[in-house]
């Protein structure tokens, strides 16, 4: 997200309303990207009305690698392929703010930058999507499909359900760990494309049984998961049910569900807007928890896992490790300000174990 201020000199303003200028804010052009942006631009626009802002759309490395030959499945992207270009736009200020998913966002930035505001966090939970055994026997969204080897499902699905050889794809491997620690009998191969497109081919291959996708993305592109499981929105391909997975089954990645606003260092006047767009105890909690991610040593592509919560005036926090050996599990809680120092020393206590 960017955003291009231009401030009036003191002496001038004393007697002059501020200027109505325009302010730029760089995003990724996917539609869950557009999505948390215009939810920042609404934030921006109400917080400070004097203001015109704009969406200014760049495209990363990883957008353009979602879609040509390089981003085979089975074969990972590298940490900061969706933010460089956004960073870059900073750095030469050409941009003053850049939006990410907090989750793609590396813990370690460029020298000049920093993290400068999180947004109220959305639910941190991932979804399994699968196909209704009802639908799934009528052909794909393309009608690709034979009817003999598509596989459905009854709603309320759990991952322990499915049968010995069941495909779940999913490029996490903090996702593909989990998993298979509730059902090692399961195949956990890649999968590439944005939101929709992971929906589609899990409807029109026979090969895919299901995959998991955040329930924070979901919910910001507009879907919505019914009483009975069934997955609705415009545009989902019919017959997807989900299954909601509660953080015991499967815990989420550093910085799920948060949108984080990334600035240039020691600029008074953007830190002040930052204030003004800053959710304090999201904040704290992801602090804690890109605290822990740097501390075991790995980026987005790591398989591990953390969540942290403000509660009761407390800044509580388990994190899961499965980066060598049998997995580890710890937990432990802190001040709410000092979520550095308590992420930190769970990923101490999950090197040592």
């Amino acid at each position: 997200m960017v955003l291009k201020i231009r401030f009036l000199p003191h002496a001038q303003a004393d007697n002059l309303k501020p200027l109505k200028d325009k302010i730029y804010i760089a995003t990724r052009g996917s539609a869950l990207a557009l999505a948390q942006s215009n939810m920042i631009l609404a934030q921006c626009k109400a917080a400070l009305p004097q203001f015109d802002f704009e969406l200014k759309i760049i495209k990363t490395t990883g957008d353009k690698l979602q879609t040509v030959s390089l981003a085979k499945e089975g074969q990972d992207l590298p940490k900061g392929l969706f933010t460089k270009e956004l960073e870059v736009a900073l750095l030469d200020q050409t941009a003053d703010f850049a939006v990410h998913s907090l989750k793609d966002l590396p813990t370690e930035l460029p020298p000049g930058l920093t993290l400068g505001a999180v947004g109220r966090r959305a639910d941190v939970r991932d979804v399994l999507l699968y196909r209704d055994r009802a639908v799934a026997k009528n052909g794909g969204s393309q009608s690709t499909a034979s009817v003999e080897t598509r596989r459905g499902f009854r709603p309320g699905l759990r991952v322990e359900d499915l049968p010995s050889g069941a495909v779940v794809a999913t490029s996490s491997t903090r996702r593909k760990a989990q998993l298979l620690e509730k059902n090692p009998k399961l195949q956990v191969p890649d999968i590439r494309g944005n939101v929709l497109t992971r929906m589609i081919k899990l409807t029109d291959k026979p090969d895919l049984d299901a995959t998991v996708l955040a329930l924070a993305g979901i919910t910001r592109l507009g879907y919505r998961i019914s009483s009975i499981g069934k997955l609705e929105g415009d545009g989902i391909p019919e017959g997807l049910l989900a299954t909601v997975l509660e953080l015991d089954v499967m815990l989420p990645c550093v910085g799920q569900g948060a949108i984080g606003i990334e600035v240039r260092q020691n600029d008074p006047r953007t830190r002040e807007i930052c204030d003004k767009l800053n959710h304090l105890e999201t904040f704290q909690a992801v602090t804690a928890e890109r605290s822990f991610l740097a501390g075991m040593g790995g980026g987005c592509l790591s398989p591990v896992a953390a969540f942290a919560e403000v509660k009761d005036n407390q800044l509580k926090m388990r994190a899961i490790s499965f980066a060598s050996g049998p997995v580890r599990r710890a937990d432990a809680v802190s001040e709410p300000n000092k979520g550095a120092e308590l992420g930190r020393q769970l990923a101490d206590k999950l090197r040592d174990h």
